[in-house]
């Protein structure tokens, strides 16, 4: 790619023309096998023509736009704008916009959860851009499943992308307190449950948390991807943070269409953006956002795709020279919209500068570093701190080790309660959702505010699809004593919306015989999270006595279709829990030393 900034667009609306290159094949790409290609792009043509367009359209670069508006998903309801608008800046730089459907998931309107679901989106989108014929893509989505299996399909297929997001919503008001989903959301159920309100304020609050259509308005996972595309440069500069419902999405639409064309023409492939440097600023951001835990297994999806392995251990190490620097929910106080009159993501990689790779190229033709000095800065913003001043003096994420998780845990540190980041106590176990929901608030439930809850049985395969019960909600009698926060370990997964000392992503998970399926009511757990521990305090020789007796849990449904796919393919928390079938021989690490 040409780093010569005056070759490309500069994500502010100029799309200078361009020699059609040789990558360009319109109409004539990915011809339909008949035998006889001459006869398949007659026929292509012929039908296309049906819909009204003339030989000069079809002539053109052919952009594709995915298509993800649902009604059943708020997160997407400005899609259909911005897909015109996505259309508007492709004509504009000469091109012909198509856009085409594929799946398209809701948080709350996936079962058994939308990250069973992200594997199949990600073949979906991937299969749609091979089938179809297109120079270049553009991908728009905004939900938290969506960006990361966009962006999986992307780095599959090898065709030039750009990705832009649906945005975040507004922040709404309650009671003249300002709120937002979905931190608040979990705020105010914990609220309910401890008998803090009452029914008739619970139902006001749920009518004021999603104020318009767009993602969560906090830190969670959707945020979270979507400053992670732009770091990694897969997204033009400045286009994470803007609101759903601003003007600013509409223009960024815009510019993403005609950025498309330039990288049809220039024939730039998302290899090419989505290198080792690319991925190591990402981390590097993840960690300074104070970011969604969900964001560490999506990078790691979307780069096992490029046969890049993300290296937990030097992960942790970056961690540990990274603070949080965003002062936003559920690590702060702000919203996202907050973010963006802060001056957006480039505000937060101007601190970050000296520990990010400035080289890396983005899909403007610029490098990071050249983006970062063509944003505006604003001086007396609040939003963004000092790195000599962080929100949170060490990265959001910890990497746990020990008897109890051989592969791996981690835990969201700058969200945990700070005098639960070393604890010792007496686990509490539940051995699936169904026991969870039957035993949790039971008055006569044997738990103590020093216990450790652990929850079993909700990992890849065990759920199936790793849902974000992680967030096990505080016993009813315990909330109703005042008790807001207790140790809780899963081999599960939590909205990047939640807070508290949290243990997640346990591996080897209990359904494939992991150390977290032994444990037992009355065990004795340690957590050290300063040293990067857990342990199971039992001796092992009676944990090879439980190793040995112990049985899957197998389920009476019959394993067809997509769900016996994922169970025989789905991959453990630390490789990202994509498919294995999908991932290439791995050809580095990083963070790299």
């Amino acid at each position: 790619m040409s780093q010569d900034s005056n070759n490309h667009n500069d994500g502010n609306g100029q799309s200078p023309s361009q020699e059609e290159g040789a990558s360009t094949k319109g109409m004539s790409n990915r011809l339909t096998n008949y035998g006889d290609a001459d006869f398949s792009l007659f026929l292509r043509k012929a039908f296309i023509k049906g819909m009204g367009y003339t030989d000069d359209a079809l002539s053109r670069p052919v952009i594709g736009i995915a298509n993800t508006y649902s009604g059943y998903n708020a997160c997407h309801g400005n899609v259909p704008g911005l897909v015109e608008s996505v259309k508007r800046g492709v004509m504009l730089a000469g091109g012909l916009p198509v856009d085409f459907p594929t799946i398209t998931l809701h948080e709350s309107f996936a079962y058994p959860t939308s990250m069973y679901l992200r594997n199949l989106m990600a073949l979906d989108t991937e299969e749609m851009i091979r089938a179809q014929p297109m120079d270049a893509v553009v991908l728009i989505g905004g939900c938290d499943k969506t960006v990361p299996a966009q962006l999986m399909a992307a780095a599959s297929a090898g065709i030039p992308t750009v990705q832009v997001v649906t945005g975040p919503m507004l922040a709404g008001s309650h009671r003249g307190t300002r709120v937002g989903a979905c931190t608040d959301c979990r705020r105010y159920w914990a609220s309910y449950r401890g008998t803090d309100i009452d029914e008739a304020e619970i139902n006001e609050v749920n009518d004021k948390l999603v104020p318009t259509v767009g993602t969560c308005s906090v830190m969670g996972t959707a945020s979270t991807m979507a400053c992670l595309a732009e770091t990694l440069g897969i997204m033009l500069p400045n286009s994470a943070t803007a609101p759903a419902v601003y003007a600013d999405r509409q223009r960024i639409a815009e510019q993403s269409g005609a950025q498309a064309v330039q990288l049809a023409k220039a024939g730039v492939t998302p290899e090419q953006i989505l290198t080792p440097k690319a991925f190591e600023n990402a981390l590097r951001v993840l960690l300074s956002l104070g970011g969604s835990t969900n964001g560490l297994i999506h990078l790691t999806a979307i780069a096992g795709r490029l046969g890049i392995d993300i290296d937990l251990e030097a992960f942790d190490r970056m961690s540990q020279e990274t603070p949080v620097l965003v002062d936003l929910k559920p690590s702060g106080e702000g919203y996202m919209e907050d973010l963006h009159r802060a001056g957006g993501l480039p505000t937060l990689l101007r601190e970050l500068a000296p520990l990010l790779h400035l080289d890396a190229m983005t899909v403007n033709g610029r490098t990071l570093g050249e983006n970062i000095d063509a944003a505006v800065h604003l001086i007396d913003q609040k939003v963004v701190w000092p790195r000599d001043k962080p929100v949170y003096a060490q990265g959001g994420i910890a990497v746990l080790r020990g008897n109890l998780a051989p592969a791996s845990a981690i835990i969201k540190q700058s969200a945990a309660s700070p005098e639960l980041m070393t604890h010792r106590g007496r686990a509490v176990v539940f051995t699936g959702l169904e026991d969870l929901a039957e035993r949790i608030d039971d008055p006569d439930l044997d738990v103590r505010a020093d216990d450790i809850l652990v929850l079993q049985n909700i990992g890849p395969k065990g759920a199936p699809g790793m849902p974000e019960a992680g967030y096990i909600p505080i016993p009813k009698k315990l909330a109703a004593q005042g008790v807001k926060d207790m140790v809780r370990i899963s081999d599960g997964r939590m909205s990047g919306t939640a807070a508290g000392t949290i243990v997640l992503h346990v591996s080897p998970e209990s359904a494939e015989g992991g150390p977290l399926g032994l444990v037992c009511d009355g065990d004795i757990i340690s957590l050290d999270v300063r040293n990067n521990h857990l342990s199971l305090e039992v001796d092992d020789t009676e944990l090879e006595t439980r190793r040995q007796a112990f049985q899957p849990e197998t389920s009476s449904e019959p394993l067809l279709g997509y769900r016996r796919l994922f169970m025989e393919q789905i991959l453990q928390a630390e490789e990202g829990c994509d498919f294995r079938a999908c991932r290439p021989v791995s050809t580095c690490k990083v963070p790299r030393p």
